[in-house]
C-alpha cells in the first residue's frame, strides 16, 4: 500500500530520540520500583520520585513537540532543522524556564520542576494557526491528565500499591497545573499566544516588551498568598472532579520530596 507524499513526510520528519527513549524507560522504571514497595519504604520514595521527575519531564518534551509539530505542519520547517521534532529535551532547553526557575523553586524548599520552550516563527501564520499553536501544548497536558486519572480512577487502589497509585496521582496534579498555568493569559504564556491575534497592533506591540518577562511575573503572582491559595484551591477542585481524594496527590507530592 503507498501513502500520501505528505504523511510520509510526517512520520519520516518525526523522529523520537534515545534520549526521550531512555527517558520514558526511566518513568517506567521509577513506577516498578513503587509498585512494588511498601508506602514507607524508603524504596516507594525513590521510586515515586523518579517515576514523578522523569513523567514530568516526558510530558514537558510531549507539550513542546506539539508546539513544533503544528509550526511545522503550517510551514515553519526551521523547527525540524532545530531538532524539535525529535522530542529530545536538551532541543527544549531555556536557561530560565529550565534552571534559573528550578532553582528558585528548590531554593523556597519547593520542588523544581524544568520548563521547555521552542522557538517558531508564529507570526508568520494566520490568526487561528497561531491560536492552534499557543494551544496544543496546553492540550497536551491536559490530555495527560485525563489519561492518568482514567488509568487512576479505573485501577488505583489505597490498600494495594499505594505507593505507585499515589505518586502517579501527583503526576496528574502536575499536569492539571501545567494547563492552568500556562493559559493563564500573561504576555509570554501560551494563554497569552492564544489571545495575542484578537489584539490590535498596538497593543500588541506595547505587550511584546513584557514577553520576556511575563512568565516572572506571574511567578511572583504566585508569592502572593491570596493568588496562590486561590490558584492551587482551583488546581484541586478540578483534580476532585475526577472522584480521586485529594489526599491521593498530597501523599504522591510528599512521596516525591523525599527530602523532607
Amino acid at each position: 500500500m503507498s501513502y500520501p507524499q505528505s504523511v510520509r513526510r510526517a512520520s519520516g520528519s518525526v523522529r523520537p530520540s534515545p534520549v526521550f527513549l531512555v527517558l520514558v524507560a526511566i518513568a517506567v522504571g521509577g513506577g516498578v520500583l513503587a509498585w512494588d514497595a511498601d508506602l514507607f519504604a524508603r524504596q516507594a520514595k525513590v521510586g515515586v520520585f523518579i517515576m514523578v521527575v522523569a513523567g514530568w519531564i516526558v510530558s514537558v518534551c510531549l507539550h513542546e513537540f506539539a508546539h513544533a509539530y503544528v509550526a511545522w505542519r503550517a510551514g515553519d520547517h526551521d523547527v525540524e532543522l532545530r531538532g524539535y521534532l525529535t522530542l529530545n529535551p536538551l532541543k527544549y532547553s531555556h536557561p530560565l524556564l529550565s534552571i534559573g526557575l528550578p532553582l528558585v523553586f528548590i531554593a523556597i524548599g519547593g520542588f523544581a520542576l524544568p520548563g521547555g520552550a521552542v522557538y517558531v516563527q508564529s507570526h508568520d501564520f494566520s490568526a487561528r494557526t497561531q491560536r492552534v499553536l499557543s494551544g496544543a501544548g496546553p492540550m497536551v497536558n491536559l490530555l495527560c491528565a485525563i489519561v492518568l486519572l482514567t488509568i487512576i480512577g479505573l485501577f488505583g487502589s489505597e490498600e494495594s500499591h499505594s505507593a505507585f497509585w499515589f505518586g502517579l496521582s501527583f503526576l496528574a496534579f502536575l499536569q492539571i497545573f501545567a494547563t492552568v498555568l500556562n493559559l493563564i493569559p500573561v504576555p509570554g504564556t501560551d494563554g497569552y499566544g492564544i489571545l495575542e491575534p484578537s489584539l490590535s497592533y498596538q497593543r500588541r506591540r506595547s505587550l511584546d516588551q513584557i514577553k520576556p518577562y511575563g512568565i516572572l511575573i506571574l511567578v511572583a503572582l504566585l508569592f502572593v498568598p491570596e493568588v496562590n491559595q486561590v490558584f492551587f484551591t482551583t488546581i484541586r477542585s478540578l483534580f476532585e472532579l475526577s472522584g480521586i481524594p485529594a489526599r491521593w496527590e498530597q501523599n504522591g507530592n510528599w512521596l516525591t520530596r523525599f527530602w523532607l
